[in-house]
């Protein structure tokens, strides 16, 4: 099983489709790109039409969405267990993952992830609005199962995998959270194969202007 990621330093997708696999300790093969560049597009081009990252071949089986990857593992080789096991929590995680697939485009703009950069910028009230929700979404989920294993339903569920590189967002860009969302937060950068990712990232230092947002703090 291979699977086709972009500069892990921005891609928060690409970055999605790797934690499924990782956080879960199955083996592939990786195959790291660098963005926006003529054999990244023809690298991607071979497997899918969409021009983007990640991308999952496994045998004949090529699946070019986070979330349908993430789908395509569960039923693959997770046994379902990727999703909580009970059912309305199970639709509730489903939820939250749709929404962050879809939604937060103002966060995404504005904050793109810059994993090695502390940035200052000026959001606006549609960013803020998104930072609020997702603050709301992690506090709510901790009430209920921040001691029961402290990720989003309790056990590492792909709930986290959609949400975990919000967490980075956070970090690069100095956004303060309430303390049930920072303990969220804390769970995140501290489990094993987000730190994995962090370090990687620093191994390719191709700056990317694109994820280049606000402006750099230093001192």
């Amino acid at each position: 099983m291979k699977l086709i990621i972009a500069n892990k330093n921005y891609s928060t997708w690409s970055l999605r489709g790797w934690l499924v696999l990782r956080g879960f300790d199955i083996d592939f093969e990786e195959v790291d790109l660098d963005l926006f560049t003529d054999a990244f597009y023809t690298e991607v081009g071979k497997h899918s039409g969409a021009g983007k990252v990640p991308v999952l071949v496994d045998g004949d089986v090529v699946v070019w969405d986070s979330l349908a990857i993430c789908e395509y593992v569960n039923e693959q080789y997770l046994n379902g267990k990727g999703w909580p096991e009970d059912v309305a929590h199970r639709a509730k995680a489903r939820a939250l993952s749709a929404e962050m697939h879809s939604g937060f485009t103002a966060l995404r703009g504005e904050m793109p992830m810059n994993i090695r950069g502390r940035r200052n910028i000026s959001a606006s009230e549609a960013c803020l609005k998104d930072i609020a929700r997702i603050d709301a979404i992690w506090t709510e989920q901790m009430a209920q199962f921040g001691d029961k294993g402290g990720w989003l339903f309790g056990d590492f569920s792909i709930a986290d995998v959609m949400y975990a590189p919000v967490a980075l967002r956070f970090l690069s860009y100095g956004v303060s959270v309430s303390a049930e969302a920072q303990r969220y937060m804390d769970k995140v950068l501290s489990d094993a194969a987000m730190k994995q990712w962090i370090e990687e990232s620093k191994l390719n230092t191709v700056v990317v202007p694109q994820g280049e947002a606000g402006a750099e703090i230093t001192g």
